[in-house]
C-alpha cells in the first residue's frame, strides 16, 4: 500500500515537468513574435528569453527532484 502511494505521488509530482516544457515553448514563441515585430530589440529580447527559459527549466527540475525524493527518500 505504501509503495503504491509513493508511485502515485511521484507521478503527480512529475506532472510539473510537462508544465515546464509548455512554459519553455511559450517563452521561445514569445521571442520569435517579439523579434518579428521589432528586430532592433534582438539583444534585449534574447536576454529576457534566457531568463524565462532558466526559470521555467528550474521549476521543471524542482518537480523532478521532488518526484525522486518521494520515490527514493523513504
Amino acid at each position: 500500500m505504501f509503495e503504491a502511494a509513493k508511485l502515485i505521488g511521484a507521478g503527480a509530482a512529475s506532472a510539473g515537468v510537462g508544465g515546464a516544457g509548455a512554459g519553455i515553448g511559450a517563452v521561445f514563441a514569445g521571442l520569435i513574435q517579439g523579434y518579428a515585430r521589432n528586430p532592433s530589440l534582438k539583444q534585449q529580447l534574447f536576454t529576457y528569453c534566457i531568463m524565462g527559459f532558466a526559470l521555467a527549466e528550474a521549476m521543471g527540475l524542482f518537480a523532478l527532484m521532488f518526484a525522486f525524493l518521494i520515490l527514493y527518500g523513504m
